[in-house]
């Protein structure tokens, strides 16, 4: 399976944390910080195990599928996947490729498939 080099364009943290901010409803936004703690605490052993099977220096991520895991921005990705998951995909579809959230939905592997 040979990956062409350069076709893709990987946002940067900042771009898809944008995306995913426009996600948090204005109802949220107080203690949203506070909010996004509980999550990390709640999920540790889970987001450790992403890190582990997807992260930088696994195998999958030597594709550069899942050049989102491992950078701190995506704590609000998966936030907003467990929370608002039809918000987060609605902004994401504006802005950003579809590959990138569906490779961290799989990788996450939620509850509930969006994709359609």
């Amino acid at each position: 399976m040979g990956h062409r080099r350069g076709e893709r364009h990987w946002p940067d943290g900042g771009e898809f944390l944008d995306v995913a901010l426009r996600a948090v409803r204005p109802e949220e936004r107080e203690g949203y910080i506070e909010r996004l703690e509980a999550f990390v605490e709640q999920h540790r052993a889970r987001l450790e195990e992403l890190l582990r099977a997807y992260g930088p220096g696994s195998r999958p991520a030597s594709h550069g599928r899942y050049a989102l895991i491992g950078q701190p921005e995506t704590l609000v990705v998966l936030e907003r996947m467990e929370t608002n998951p039809f918000g987060l995909r609605s902004q994401w579809e504006k802005e950003m490729e579809d590959v990138l959230l569906d490779d961290l939905e799989f990788a996450w592997g939620p509850r509930i498939r969006l994709s359609r």
